[in-house]
């Protein structure tokens, strides 16, 4: 018995050396075969075409893009109104922030409610007196703090609040045309550098030139300057499919979105790596677009009148705000996602021969006779069996 058992041991020890193969079997069966093929070739094409000509799945990527933006904006304009007469706009202006961000904003109309101080007035809106048993009352806070009389202008008691604030108060105002009709003209320069850290790859999206003319001449355009960092406002709203002019008065203003897209291939070198821009309106919706649409805040001026008292000029105004946005991939040549893209398409040229088993088994006339030749029974004796077993 120990004799036997030392021999068992011996043999399972040497069946670690064996190599086992699988038996294929070959079924003359042209519509399996033919399905088989059909489907081989469609998960080639789609390793290929798909994983890796289209999606790269040979390459390791890097999207956490590290950027920075500069903007700066050059034009003149001249605006001649009532309150303030004839007054010259520049960048210093009109630009709001001047210093130049990733979001930034152009005037392009605006009304000056000039040398406000504060004290007592009546309210410009009517309609805010309401009469309940023949007493009036001031029912709506507007531009100040509400003192508490009432100022009727007729008999029907229709008039104004009279308010405690910065008076005189600021009138009702819809633009009927651009005051700084020229601003489509002004030309905003955008200057942006990016870096993928994982590849330790960085660019700019300016022409690398000693021209010191260049960027004093040149104007964006994706085929002659793609390079070319400089862009006229007109333009800028013309792709995003509007009208500046239109954007300026009959949507009282508007929000585009500027969007620099870095695609980079560093397998194909430095020189390849390309920023892409994309512009589109941000301020629209689907639902109610003239409640949505539109842009404007208020902002004011202070000094000190020679007597001593405090005078600001206050300035609603109105344009389009311009949202500078950056994204970007690179990828790169590596073993590992190449393995891992490889390895799939194999896994998936496995599950074409258990498909078409499937079909052979259950769905064919003649699967009776390729079951009985795709599975064997053996039977062994008892002495080789305990054998076995041992």
């Amino acid at each position: 018995d120990s004799g036997m058992a030392g021999s068992c041991s011996k043999a399972r020890f040497l069946s670690l050396c064996d190599y086992k193969t699988e038996k294929y079997i070959v079924a003359k069966n042209k519509k399996v075969g033919v399905l088989y093929r059909l489907i081989q070739l469609t998960i080639i094409g789609y390793i290929i075409g798909w994983v890796f000509l289209s999606k790269k799945g040979y390459q390791e990527t890097d999207e956490s893009i590290q950027s920075s933006v500069i903007t700066k904006l050059k034009g003149v304009s001249v605006t001649n109104t009532s309150e303030s007469g004839v007054v010259v706009w520049g960048p210093e202006d009109y630009v709001i922030p001047p210093q130049g961000e990733g979001v930034l904003f152009v005037v392009t109309n605006f009304l000056e409610t000039p040398n406000q101080q504060l004290g007592y007035c009546a309210e410009v809106r009517s309609h805010f007196v309401l009469t309940v048993l023949n007493l009036t009352f001031c029912v709506f806070l507007s531009l100040g703090l509400m003192s508490g009389r009432c100022i009727v202008s007729d008999v029907n008691s229709t008039g104004t609040c009279e308010i405690y604030g910065w008076c005189p108060v600021e009138k009702k105002f819809k633009p009927q045309r651009a005051l700084l009709a020229n601003a489509e003209n002004f030309t905003i320069y955008i200057k942006n550098f990016i870096q993928f850290p994982k590849f330790s790859f960085s660019k700019s999206n300016v022409l690398e030139t000693s021209d010191e003319s260049y960027l004093k001449s040149c104007r964006y355009d994706e085929q002659i300057h793609p390079y070319c960092p400089i862009f006229e406002l007109g333009d800028i709203t013309r792709r995003a499919g509007y009208n500046f002019q239109d954007m300026a008065c009959v949507f009282q203003g508007g929000s585009v979105g500027i969007m620099i897209d870095w695609d980079c291939d560093l397998d194909k070198g430095y020189s390849q790596c390309h920023p892409q821009y994309y512009f589109t309106r941000l301020d629209t919706t689907a639902c109610n677009r003239s409640v949505a649409m539109g842009f404007n805040f208020r902002h004011t001026r202070y000094f000190k009148h020679h007597t001593g008292e405090i005078h600001r000029s206050l300035f609603k105004v109105y344009g389009v705000r311009f949202n500078i946005m950056v994204h970007g991939k690179a990828g790169k040549f590596s073993i590992i996602p190449t393995a891992i893209s490889v390895g799939s398409g194999l896994a998936l040229m496995g599950a074409v021969t258990f498909f078409c088993d499937m079909v052979l088994l259950y769905l064919m006339k003649s699967s009776t006779s390729y079951r009985e030749r795709k599975y064997e029974e053996t039977r062994y004796n008892t002495l080789y069996m305990c054998l076995y077993i041992c």
